[in-house]
C-alpha cells in the first residue's frame, strides 16, 4: 500500500511542477506576444490581444487548478493516515481520516474570498 501512495505522491508531484511551469511559460508568452500603443497619446501601452487571451485562460483555469492541487493532497494524506490506522487496528480512527479527507477543499484565491469549488457558480 505504501508503494502505491508513494507513486501516487510522485505522479501529484510531477502534476504540481507541470502546472508551476505552465503559470511560468504563460506569463513569458503573455509577455512576449506584444503590446498595444496608442497612436495618438498620451502614448501608453497595454497587453496585445494574444497577451490579454493568455492572461483571461490563466485567470479562468487557475481556480480549478489549485482545487485539484488541494483535492489530491487532502486525498493522498487521508488515504495515508487511513492505512497507518488501519493496520494499527484502530478502525474508527480510519474511518475519520477517511472522512475528513472526503471534505470539499476550501480554495482561497488572491482578492477573493474562500469559496469552495462547487460554489464558485459552475
Amino acid at each position: 500500500m505504501y508503494k502505491v501512495l508513494t507513486d501516487c505522491g510522485t505522479a501529484a508531484k510531477d502534476m504540481s511542477d507541470a502546472g508551476s511551469a505552465m503559470q511560468k511559460n504563460l506569463e513569458e508568452a503573455a509577455s512576449a506576444a506584444g503590446t498595444l500603443t496608442s497612436q495618438f497619446g498620451p502614448y501608453t501601452s497595454t497587453a496585445g490581444l494574444v497577451g490579454s487571451a493568455l492572461g483571461q485562460f490563466m485567470q479562468h483555469w487557475s481556480r480549478d487548478l489549485v482545487y485539484i492541487a488541494k483535492r489530491t493532497s487532502s486525498s493522498l494524506h487521508g488515504a495515508d493516515q487511513a492505512t497507518r490506522y488501519y493496520m494499527a487496528g484502530d478502525l474508527e480512527h480510519a474511518a475519520n481520516a477517511q472522512g475528513e479527507a472526503a471534505k470539499e477543499p476550501k480554495v482561497d484565491m488572491p482578492g477573493r474570498g474562500q469559496t469552495s469549488h462547487r460554489t464558485k457558480g459552475r
